[in-house]
């Protein structure tokens, strides 16, 4: 299956009847966007990073070289690649279960038999960048969670050599993942992801670094000058209650924007997993598109439906994405059944959702001072002026106004 980006998404006809009628200042939100702090000094991730991540497709124990390879080939091949998909990123178990005589990390013998150089260059050959995932503790979230049989694969007292050997195996994204280690070792997150960024920092080859610390400590408040991206909420599931949850809980954050350099990370995209429809993954996808949120996709690349595949391949949502105009989305306004987010876009106009968070089909409108000119980036075409959309149950209408 290859991404064609010139095909446009079917979308049915729906009836509505509710209409939510919204008048957004949107002068007001512009004026008040906040002046973000100097981004770490490494001059990489100026638009929001994408790529794919092993995690939710094959979490733990079903991780292996092969599982990658066919993720790189299938980015490559379908299209996703050249729509942004650049980065591919083995998450945890992938190590053995110990370092090496030397200290240093190395991967699992079974499931790595060729080891991460090889495996990285690999995915270099493929066109991509590759991705790896650490911890500053002692022990990695899986085991933890996973009971994975490992001991001291965690980088704590291995910092600089860790970052040493990601160097030298060609990493060029570090996801760096807090998993308890203030309870099991007495760390401070600030300090502990700071410790990690100055050894990257010597090192000759730039790595994106990205921390995850759940948004426990807020880090939107004080990360910007630390790393690349941050979460700022626990693990996203394959739910729409989950991705509601996460969209809800964005509206706080979203005030601390994010920009060149360093991101808000909501989580990977669970488009093409669970239980979630072709709606509601369209819905997931807006959203995260206006709050210049990092794209990771977080299934087989190779088995995406013709829906999926046209979700994460959409040249017209991704453009929203990595647009920033000096803050991303927020929430407008919400209320029972709906939400409205929206963002500035460079060269003047904005991009909105109107998303029906309800369960029966009703038409989201916006009343937005101004003479604009409406697409409809799903169905790649120009509605008039009006921002409405007749919507189903949990669907969204990702909208560019451009001025008329």
């Amino acid at each position: 299956m290859r991404l064609d980006h010139g095909i446009a998404a079917d979308r049915k006809a729906s009836t509505g009847s509710t209409a939510l009628v919204l008048l957004l200042v949107v002068l007001t939100w512009v004026l008040s966007l906040p002046t973000a702090s100097p981004a770490l000094a490494n001059g990489l991730a100026g638009t929001p990073p994408m790529g794919w991540n092993s995690w939710n497709q094959v979490r733990c124990y079903d991780l292996t070289e092969d599982v990658v390879e066919k993720a790189a080939d299938a980015l490559a091949d379908d299209g996703l690649r050249d729509a942004g998909y650049r980065y591919v990123v083995v998450d945890d178990c992938w190590q053995a279960p110990k370092r090496a005589a030397d200290g240093s990390l190395q991967a699992d013998p079974a499931r790595f038999p060729h080891g991460i150089a090889d495996l990285a260059d690999y995915v270099h050959s493929r066109g991509l960048l590759f991705g790896i995932y650490a911890v500053p503790g002692s022990r990695t979230c899986a085991m933890a969670n996973d009971a994975y049989p490992a001991s001291g694969i965690g980088s704590l007292g291995h910092e600089r050599q860790d970052a040493e050997t990601f160097d030298r195996w060609g990493v060029d994204y570090l996801k760096y993942d807090w998993c308890n280690a203030d309870t099991v070792d007495g760390l401070d997150r600030k300090a502990a992801f700071e410790k990690m960024r100055d050894e990257l920092a010597a090192l000759p080859r730039p790595i994106v670094y990205a921390i995850s610390e759940y948004g426990v400590s807020s880090p939107w408040t004080w990360a910007r000058p630390v790393a690349n991206l941050w979460r700022t909420t626990y693990d996203l599931t394959a739910t729409w209650d989950s991705v509601l949850a996460t969209i809800d809980q964005q509206a706080t954050v979203a005030t601390h924007s994010g920009g060149p350099g360093g991101w808000n990370d909501p989580d990977m995209l669970q488009v093409g997993n669970g239980t979630l429809t072709a709606d509601e993954a369209r819905a997931h996808f807006s959203v995260w598109a206006v709050l210049n949120a990092p794209l990771f996709a977080g299934t087989d690349p190779a088995k995406l439906s013709e829906d999926d595949l046209a979700t994460l391949g959409n040249p017209e949502a991704i453009a929203v994405d990595q647009d920033f105009a000096g803050g991303q989305g927020r929430q407008l306004s919400a209320g029972p059944g709906y939400q409205v987010w929206g963002k500035p876009l460079s060269g003047g106009g904005f991009a909105v959702v109107l998303l029906n968070t309800g369960t029966t089909t009703a038409t989201v409108s916006a009343a937005i001072p101004g003479d604009w000119t409406v697409r409809d980036l799903w169905a790649h075409r120009d509605v008039g002026t009006a921002v409405a959309a007749s919507l189903r149950p949990h669907a969204a209408a990702l909208l560019k106004l451009t001025p008329r």
